[in-house]
């Protein structure tokens, strides 16, 4: 039997009894060898650091000097009637300083004005999301149901949005349901093709097998299309509520009332480009929070999946 006998690292460093005074003479040798690696590690840190500050947060700082030092030479000509970056900032502070108040029903605050958009965008992609994710799973799942109603989507997918208003206005007798039912048809397209091509590219041998053990349909959709299909489908989605954003703001402008479309073309007929160019500024960043919450979510599902 071999018996291995274990030793600390630190042990050799230890003075013995027996050490001469040649060997303690090269003892701050040794510990100054043993203590290199750790200022390395710092100094690897800090690289680190300087490498994650070039790469993540130098561009997008850039790009914003850039687009503010354009918008500052555009507006510097005085011909183009663009307010300066200086103002448009006295404005939004003005603005946000009570962005809840309510005067009347057309004279409120934006913060009313972004809720109501959402509101609608959200009972809207609700409705496409209730119709379209299972008529993508109907449509890639059977052959007959695809040859159906693929001409019909593609028929029906490039027409632009705001051309279906009229129908809405016309149907609905509402500026509010006309929106909503906007929102619904130019988010639905998405998540219906998304959702049927994710099911039609999972692995024929997964099929094969769930034909082997006699499973029926609902065992196939749980165990086996949902797993496949949940990346096509969150892009699906993905895709369909940044168009619901985009055409709300112009549906809005048409219809009137409260919103944020609405508060750009009132802001329009007062002149006022400066709390345009600001309600920009808030589409653009709502926007933004709904794509980040989406691809979180995505990611979050993503990982339990794979976890499972």
């Amino acid at each position: 039997m071999v018996s291995a006998v274990f030793h600390s690292p630190l042990e050799g460093l230890a003075p013995s009894q027996s050490e001469t005074s040649s060997t303690a003479a090269t003892k701050p040798v040794v510990m100054a060898a043993v203590a290199k690696p750790a200022a390395h590690a710092i100094q690897v840190k800090r690289g680190w650091d300087l490498r994650f500050l070039w790469t993540s947060v130098l561009p997008p700082v850039l790009g914003l000097v850039f687009l503010i030092t354009v918008w500052a030479v555009v507006a510097g000509t005085g011909e183009s009637g663009i307010p300066t970056p200086l103002e448009t900032w006295k404005q939004a502070i003005e603005v946000f300083s009570d962005p809840f108040y309510q005067v009347g029903p057309n004279d409120q605050g934006v913060g009313w004005n972004v809720l109501m958009s959402l509101q609608r965008v959200a009972i809207g992609f609700g409705l496409a999301a209730a119709v379209g994710i299972p008529a993508g799973f109907a449509i890639g799942r059977f052959e007959f149901l695809s040859r159906m109603f693929n001409p019909l989507i593609s028929l029906l997918r490039p027409v632009s949005p705001l051309a279906w208003l009229p129908i809405g206005l016309l149907v609905f007798k509402g500026a509010n349901p006309a929106a909503i039912w906007t929102i619904f048809i130019c988010s639905i397209w998405p998540m219906i093709i998304n959702t049927a091509v994710g099911v039609q590219r999972v692995p024929q041998d997964y099929m094969n097998v769930a034909r082997v053990l006699n499973l029926s349909e609902w065992k196939i959709f749980t165990k086996i299309l949902f797993p496949a299909v949940l990346p096509y489908l969150l892009t699906g989605v993905r895709l369909a509520v940044g168009t619901a954003w985009l055409v709300i703001v112009a549906a809005e402008m048409l219809t009137g009332g409260v919103g944020i479309g609405f508060w750009i073309w009132d802001e329009w007929n007062n002149l006022n480009v400066a709390s345009i160019i600001i309600a920009i500024f808030v589409i653009g960043i709502v926007g933004l929070v709904l794509e980040f919450g989406l691809i979180k979510l995505a990611t979050l599902f993503t990982f339990e999946e794979v976890k499972s």
